[in-house]
Order: structure tokens, then sequence, then C-alpha cells
């Protein structure tokens, strides 16, 4: 395995993000030897990601419009510390074409795809239109958005229903509905286009024919500046709600040698049509008879990266930097291995009694499991207040074994040992999964969620999420005895060395801007 530096043109960088994802590049700025720099809003000022950087910089209020969405504001503190890259990470910017082009044009080496390539993918219907003569399987449907819903209903009736409606310019289950007769089609295209315009800025939506329980499988790039590309194997990510990913794994129960061979390429081929260069991720859809269709193109680092990282022994994070730089891969596909299983459980402060809602508050106690192959990439620490205003994804909890088997069995182990006290979360719930059956034996499809929660009604002894009444009262009293919070950063435990702290600085203002 070749070295891990990175040309020094990237001496210092910008993480233009939050949370455990920015807690995530920092670390790897720090093994790279690369000067980290953070950015926040008013409701991130005591965050990890803050208090682990060289240097800090306030970009605006809470909410994420006016703060991490502003481009002008990143790019002016990009300039005013001095840092020759940007990492956008996921959410936020880190698919805005405008935000790459941004970065380009100051100058700033973007971490990340060319924005056209961006903006290509970005564009569901364009990115269709431009793979169907690819060889790649497409889900039929429309390659243009629609600009009626009389054409809607036109092309619902060849499609034939059940259909998808998509919104165009984005993902993640927003402007996305399910239409299974006509009835439904005008209220639902009108909801979808509303959904997208508030999401995404833009109101166009397309159809895709509904793949009844399909598995989500997608397939992990890389692609640098010299026309070297790899895959890195396929993420199970059928476990999902609302068509968000709850739990991934590497690699999936369903792929064998040749069918991930022949995703793979078809990955490859996906990303070489639009010139693609960095990490990027391909997501297909695979019915019953292991036959895949492309669904879209990540066009950044994704969630649960991780995985791969476990099996392959990889870090996509430092791929992506060295790419960045203009390294060659340094691997052949010949090279690629693939070692065990991993499993990753997003943690979330979130509320599963109550159809899932986000449950901000302060976390009052919090003790993360470890032990052999255990992994926590987290942004959380013992009494920070959980904005409101974001994604309520605090934690990811990862773990590898020797196989599917003893994976299930590690992460299982370790969710016993996670507790977070003074507000509500998921664990519970994603314990729960673990234990079931279906999920045990692999029997995935992305209607599982909703299967299980028919299977297993939420209201079962233990309580909400992790809070069971004995930890209630562990939170009550911690509360009550008014306990200083130990800090990662301070005179406690996991202490973490950080220049920023150590020398008491206070928040940088961007200069000449006043927020």
């Amino acid at each position: 395995m070749r070295k891990p530096e990175i040309p020094a043109i990237i001496d210092k960088l910008l993480v233009a993000n939050r949370g455990e994802i920015a807690v995530r590049i920092i670390r790897a700025c720090r093994e790279l030897g690369i000067s980290p720099v953070a950015l926040y809003s008013d409701a991130d000022r005591t965050s990890l990601h803050v208090r682990m950087a060289d240097e800090a910089y306030r970009i605006g209020p809470p909410p994420s419009s006016e703060s991490y969405l502003c481009i002008d504001r990143i790019i002016e503190a990009a300039e005013a510390c001095g840092a020759r890259a940007v990492h956008p990470g996921y959410g936020f910017l880190a698919e805005n074409p405008e935000f790459s082009q941004a970065c380009a044009d100051a100058g700033l080496i973007f971490v990340g795809p060319s924005a056209e390539s961006m903006r290509i993918m970005g564009r569901k219907t364009e990115a269709r239109s431009v793979l169907r003569n690819s060889g790649v399987l497409l889900v039929p449907g429309t390659c243009r958005p629609l600009a009626s819903l009389r054409e809607a209903a036109e092309e619902a009736r060849i499609i034939g229903y059940p259909v998808m409606i998509k919104a165009a310019a984005g993902g993640g289950g927003k402007g996305m509905r399910l239409v299974r007769e006509e009835t439904r089609l005008a209220a639902d295209f009108e909801t979808a286009r509303s959904e997208a315009l508030s999401s995404f800025g833009d109101a166009a939506v397309y159809l895709e024919k509904y793949i009844a329980r399909p598995r989500h499988v997608e397939i992990q790039v890389l692609l640098d500046k010299h026309g070297n590309g790899i895959h890195l194997g396929e993420r199970e990510c059928s476990v999902q709600r609302r068509h968000q990913k709850i739990i991934e794994e590497c690699p999936s129960p369903l792929v064998d040698d040749e069918l991930r061979a022949r995703m793979g390429a078809a990955a490859l081929r996906v990303a070489r049509s639009v010139n693609y260069e960095n990490a990027g991720t391909v997501e297909f859809l695979v019915d019953d008879n292991r036959n895949f269709y492309f669904l879209e193109m990540n066009t950044r680092l994704q969630v649960e990266h991780p995985v791969t990282e476990a099996v392959t022994g990889l870090d996509l994070v430092h791929e992506q930097l060295r790419i960045a730089a203009g390294a060659g891969l340094g691997l052949t596909q010949e090279e690629v291995r693939w070692c065990g299983w991993a499993v990753e459980c997003r943690v979330c402060a979130e509320d599963p009694l109550n159809d899932f809602m986000p449950a901000p508050g302060t976390i009052r106690d919090l003790a993360e499991p470890q032990g052999p192959g255990v992994r926590i990439d987290s942004g959380i620490y013992n009494g920070w207040q959980v904005p409101v205003h974001y994604d309520p994804l605090i934690a990811k909890l990862v773990v590898w074994a020797p196989n599917r088997r003893l994976a299930i069995q590690r992460m299982r182990r370790a969710m016993g040992e996670y507790r977070i006290l003074g507000l509500k979360t998921n664990l519970h719930f994603l314990a729960q999964v673990l234990r079931d059956s279906e999920f045990v034996e692999g029997r995935l499809t992305t209607n599982f969620i909703e299967e299980f929660l028919a299977r297993h009604p939420q209201g079962s002894p233990g309580g909400p999420a992790g809070e069971c009444p004995d930890a209630v009262l562990a939170a009550a009293l911690l509360a009550h005895a008014d306990r200083q919070p130990q800090h990662p950063c301070g005179t406690g435990g996991n202490r973490v060395r950080s220049a920023w702290r150590l020398a008491s600085r206070p928040g940088r203002q961007v200069p000449g801007r006043r927020l």
C-alpha cells in the first residue's frame, strides 16, 4: 500500500460543514499534516468541530440559510484564513455546483468533482438522458422534467402504475411521492412539486416506474485527474425510513464476486460519462432477479463511507485530498481487497415513539462503546446542547468483524454499551432492528422498516430510544447536581488538544462582514 502523504499544495483546509463529518475531516487533516479551519453558526459556537480546529470563523446566525448555505461568506472565510482548499463534507453545499464553481473562481481547490460533473448528475433527468445509451440499465421513466399534470398523466399511463414522482434537482426523499393509481396523481404531483421547490429551489419533477421491494445497493468509486478509476465495492443501504438510510453494511448479503464486478464496472461507466473526478457513489436498485438499475449518483462523500473504509482498509478522506491535490490513485482495481464485514448505525436525536420527530436537548451523560472493531464518528460531548436547527444525526456507530454474523453480534454488544442521557435518541429502536430475524437473515428491501414497524409496534418495554426509567432518573439527578460538563478539550478524560482551545482565542468574524 502506498504512503498516505499528499502533495504540499494543500497545507490548510477549510471544512465547510459541521457536526460529526466536520470532526471526521479534521481528524484526517491531523493525520496528513494539514491545518484544519472550522466554520460555525451561532448555534455551533461551542461545537466539537470548532474546538478541534486550529482556527474557526463565524459565518452567521443558526438558520443554515443564513450561515452554512451562504457561499459568499464561506469563500470570504477561506480567503481570510489563507486556506488552499475547501472540503464540503456532505449535506449543505456539498452537491451544489455553484459552490464548486465559486471555489474554483476564487482560486481554491474544491475537494470534490467539477461543477459541470456535479451539475449533470445533480439534475436527475439530465443524468438519465446522458446514460441512456451507456449500456447501464435505467429504471423506466422520463428523461426530462414534466411540463404539466397532463403530461405526467400521459407518461404514467405509458410507464404503467405504480409510478414514483421524483424531484429533478435533488434526492434524499424530498419531492418524492409513490402514486399507485391515477386518481392520486394530481394531488401527489402538486405536493411533490411544492416540496421540491421548498427543498431545492426548483419545482421540476419527473416519473419513474415503481419497482416493488427492491434492494438499494450502492457502489463507491474513486477517479483521479489522470484518467484512473477504481471501485471499492458495494454498500447495502436497503434499511431506510422515508427514503433516509438508517443502517448500512459492507458488503451486501446479496452480492457475490460476479455481481460486484458487474456493478462496479457499470458504476465506473456512469462516472466516466461525465468526466468525474474524486470520490463518488453510484446508487442502484436491485430486483428479485438480481437485475440492477441506475438510481442516481451522489457527487460527494457519503454518510456511510466508514463501512467501506473498514472492509477495504482505505481512508476515503485521505483519498479525496490526494486526488484534489493532483496525485494519482496509485492503486489498481486488482489491488483492492475486501476483508470481513462492517455495519453502521446512524444515531439520531429523535423520538421513535413520536413518529421519529427530532428531539434536540442537552446531553447530560454520555458513554460511548469501545473495544475491538468498534468505531464512533461523533460530534457530541457531555453538556453539549444539540441544536434544533440542523439534521438530527449526532453520531455514527460502526463495527467490523470477520463475517456478518459476528458483525451483528458486535454491533449489539456495542449498542448495549452506548448511553446518551438528557435527550431522546433512536438507540433503542436500532437495537430492536438488530434483533429482528428478517434483518439477521439478510432479507432486506427498501420496505424493510415499514414491515418491521408492522411486526414490532413501538412502545415495547425498554422505553423510548434508549431512555429507560432508570436512565431518566439518572439524567434528572445529574441535572439536579448541576454537574459541570467535562468537555473533551478540557481536563477530563479523552482530552483533545487543540491550538484553538489552548490559546483561548475568541471566535473570529469574517472580515468585512457585519453579521
